[in-house]
């Protein structure tokens, strides 16, 4: 597979076969950090939302101490789930099985029948288990469940510079509107992933409608262009792609209202003005947190709106995910602005999105074709060598502000690359030079 990826190459059963898929929930997702929820969601001790990491099933909670933990929805008896709703507020668990009873901190402080029974057990040893690793990162909550992971900002390395960017812009950070939506997809979850590490070719493509119907700024989401669009890849891992419009201050479709609480207290100089110059962002940290800060409209009659949408790509199988999806915006914002970013945000990017649609119609015939005996039998592999050397007409930057391979021109597919490459990493414990000059 090395020789493929040097090639540009990917062969098609990473998309479809269940032994990759299984090795992916052990050597993937349970041991990268695995975005679990934002703290907005949670505001209240004893608040909590029930979250998976690959397929596992995990409580976000906060608890009387007011600290996060990210508890495994497990019974330390027999196994039962403790919670069997996604959200709500409390000051513990028990168990509809047994009626095992622990504290919101997964703490276990009663056994029914413990003097008859379990005379000898002793409580302590006998706690929910939980996430060895959790952290908040400007409001963001990521668990790790590998007790030897390195620490969060290690993990986001040079990536940082532009994760801070979506998150640190505004005096008060982002909040989250309301709750997320999650739907199914008949998708491999790295269809997802890989997308918005910068697929900016397909969006003349796939969402033509929506470039028709005129509720998306044509720099923003039409075909790539030299100088207004550049992907940015071989980012300690992770990529992203940007649409700027150099001169001019869109501010992501931010109006005057909200960007006047934009600031470089967090952010350098450079940040703030990528930030300022920006129409849009799109990436993807691996293995399956993927955001857009985008200005969106759902009617040519009606201003673009700033928002920033999440998305975690959750795995369901070899064929199938669950994609759920956050719209947050600033917390300065006014109340107005706030109903008016989700709005149209979920316009979009939802099950009914005019985004969605476009991009679920077209995932599963991937996911299919990867299934093939076809594809098996004659070692199919699909092609990512867009802007890929002698495929390119551009080089990388070589004044870029950031940090990552950044070139003049969207039209290429190195951050996906870098998705693979990572993924292949992850999944053998080898790191490989593919050399990769998109």
């Amino acid at each position: 597979m090395v020789d493929d990826l040097r090639e540009g190459l990917l062969p098609a059963a990473v998309f479809h076969d269940r032994e990759v898929y299984d090795l992916e929930l052990r050597r993937i997702f349970a041991k990268s950090w695995v975005y679990i929820g934002h703290e907005t969601e949670i505001p209240n001790r004893g608040d909590f939302v029930t979250r998976n990491i690959g397929e596992d099933p995990f409580i976000l909670i906060r608890d009387e101490q007011d600290e996060l933990r990210v508890l495994l929805n497990a019974c330390r008896h027999r196994g039962a789930q403790v919670c069997r709703v996604q959200a709500g507020n409390t000051k513990g668990f028990v168990c509809p099985f047994h009626g095992w009873a622990y504290r919101n901190s997964g703490e276990l402080i009663g056994v029914p029948v413990r003097s008859q029974g379990y005379a000898s057990l002793d409580l302590k040893e006998w706690n929910l288990f939980a996430a060895p690793h959790v952290t908040n990162y400007m409001g963001l909550i990521f668990a790790n469940l590998d007790p030897d992971a390195v620490p969060f900002e290690e993990y986001l390395g040079d990536y940082k510079w532009y994760f801070d960017i979506q998150f640190a812009l505004s005096d008060g950070g982002m909040e989250v509107l309301g709750e997320p939506h999650r739907w199914l997809v008949d998708a491999n979850w790295k269809q997802g992933a890989e997308n918005f590490c910068g697929d900016s070719s397909h969006t003349q493509m796939t969402h033509r409608s929506v470039l028709e119907a005129g509720i998306i700024d044509s720099v923003a989401a039409g075909a790539p262009k030299e100088g207004t669009g550049l992907h940015v890849h071989d980012c300690s891992g992770h990529a992203i792609s940007i649409r700027q419009l150099p001169g001019e201050a869109p501010f992501i479709s931010y109006p005057e209202e909200v960007t006047h609480h934009f600031h470089t207290g967090v952010l350098s100089q450079d940040q703030f003005d990528l930030a300022k110059r920006s129409l849009l962002h799109n990436g993807t940290l691996f293995p399956n947190f993927s955001f857009l800060h985008i200005g969106l409209s759902d009617s040519p009659q009606k201003p673009q709106t700033g928002f920033l949408t999440l998305r975690v790509w959750q795995p369901k199988g070899p064929g199938q995910m669950e994609i759920w999806n956050w719209v947050l915006a600033p917390r300065e914002a006014s109340p107005e602005y706030k109903r008016r970013a989700y709005q149209v945000g979920m316009s979009s990017f939802s099950p009914s999105g005019s985004f969605e649609q476009d991009d679920v119609a077209v995932w599963p015939g991937v996911t299919r074709t990867a299934g093939t005996v076809f594809a098996e039998l004659n070692k199919v592999r699909f092609n990512y060598q867009m802007g890929m050397g002698d495929m390119s007409t551009s080089k990388p930057l070589t004044d870029w502000v950031g940090p990552g391979v950044a070139n003049s021109t969207n039209a290429g597919e190195g951050g996906l690359r870098t998705f693979h490459k990572t993924w292949y990493e992850r999944m053998t414990n080898t790191k490989i030079e593919i050399g990769d000059h998109d």
